[in-house]
């Protein structure tokens, strides 16, 4: 491992600092979650991206360690002629949870 300058301590390695960003962005995700559950408000991320760009990584890391009862993934098949004519937003709009019930 490199030894920092002038120091006795190893330095982090590149990995090791993602690895701790990591850990942290997953305790503020849980968190967020335990806000959503006790408030009762929703919350939607919406992924778009092409193929292979690294979306079903991301959602993997993100679902890891939270509820399945309060996140809920929807991976949707590629649009058809009529939703490529719609507003964007149309598509994901069917998919949205009601505002009387719990996912």
């Amino acid at each position: 491992m490199i030894r920092g300058r002038g120091t006795p301590w190893p330095r982090l390695s590149a990995r090791k600092l993602r690895r701790r960003q990591y850990e942290k962005l997953q305790v503020e995700l849980c968190h967020l979650q335990d806000w959503v559950k006790t408030t009762g408000e929703r919350i939607i991320i919406a992924l778009g991206g092409r193929a292979a760009a690294g979306k079903g990584g991301l959602i993997k890391a993100m679902t890891a360690r939270v509820s399945p009862r309060v996140f809920r993934v929807v991976a949707l098949p590629a649009p058809s002629d009529r939703q490529k004519t719609s507003m964007y937003m149309q598509r994901y709009i069917e998919h949205f949870p009601a505002a009387w019930r719990r996912l």
